[in-house]
């Protein structure tokens, strides 16, 4: 792809950036030149905005390590070793053979391979899936198009919504929203700080807590306590080895999605003692 003035005014780029790029691109420079020009400059958002207005490519970036304060790539990144980077935008896939860290925002137009820790400074965007062999720390919100695996920890301080699965090996800790389009599997426990909403069902082998709502499509399992602040709501069974506790106010409900004659098999109720805010579902002592 080559890169002219009237190709890209027909993309109706702010004036500012049209006048910059008229006077340091030349007519038919190549569409990752393109790129590499608006980085080397300092202009990363417009590289970004150059990325979304005309997608991604099949090249392919192999390297051994990657040390820089911005890289936008428009196709699949693959390093050997540790990726840092200030800013790093690349438009299908990435894979990290080693730690993968950004000053600030991360963003992977499909799957995100890492086989150490993922520390990222700002949002991270995620097309498709991520896989990480450690843990991911984020410092805004994540967003992910597909699953989400962690064989450690997973904490995230902005709003963390996926479009599939997040299995995590220790604690999922958020610090505002949760929504999993699907399943939300835990190893340790999990902390919201906001409502917390499972399209699935959500299983974690710690206590399950909220400053909001607790909300799943199936059924939600605790190996310790479940509580929030605000409803408790299953589609099927909500069971704890420990206390089972809504918000002042509030209720909590299982069997919201089978029908009543089936609740004893699929609308159990299950923990230390009979909550007093049981609204439905089928209390088994």
């Amino acid at each position: 792809m080559e890169f002219t003035k009237r190709f890209l005014r027909a993309k109706s780029p702010c004036a500012d950036g049209f006048r910059w790029f008229s006077r340091n691109v030349q007519d038919g420079a190549g569409y990752q030149q393109a790129l590499d020009t608006l980085v080397a400059a300092g202009r990363v958002d417009d590289a970004c905005w150059l990325l979304d207005q005309f997608g991604p490519t099949n090249e392919v970036l192999t390297l051994d390590t990657l040390d820089a304060e911005a890289l936008v790539f428009a196709g699949t990144l693959v390093v050997r070793g540790a990726i840092a980077a200030d800013r790093l935008r690349v438009g299908r896939a990435l894979r990290a053979g080693a730690g993968l860290r950004t000053d600030g925002n991360l963003g992977v137009g499909e799957d995100l391979r890492v086989e150490g820790a993922l520390a990222c400074g700002g949002a991270l965007k995620v097309g498709g899936n991520v896989r990480c062999a450690w843990g991911i720390e984020v410092q805004g919100a994540f967003e992910g198009g597909g699953d989400a695996r962690a064989a450690w920890d997973l904490l995230c301080h902005g709003p963390l919504t996926l479009a599939g699965h997040a299995l995590v090996g220790q604690d999922l800790l958020v610090q505002a929203d949760t929504a999993c389009g699907k399943g939300l599997r835990v190893g340790g426990q999990i902390d919201c700080a906001g409502n917390l909403r499972a399209g699935h069902g959500i299983l974690a082998g710690g206590s399950i807590t909220a400053t909001g709502h607790i909300e799943a499509g199936w059924g939600i399992r605790a190996a310790h306590d479940i509580a929030a602040q605000g409803a408790i709501k299953a589609g099927e069974s909500l069971v704890a080895e420990g206390l089972i506790r809504a918000g002042a106010g509030y209720g909590i409900y299982a069997g919201l999605n089978v029908q009543r004659d089936a609740w004893e098999a699929s609308a159990q109720v299950r923990a230390r003692q009979r909550p007093t805010e049981l609204l439905s579902g089928c209390w088994l002592a």
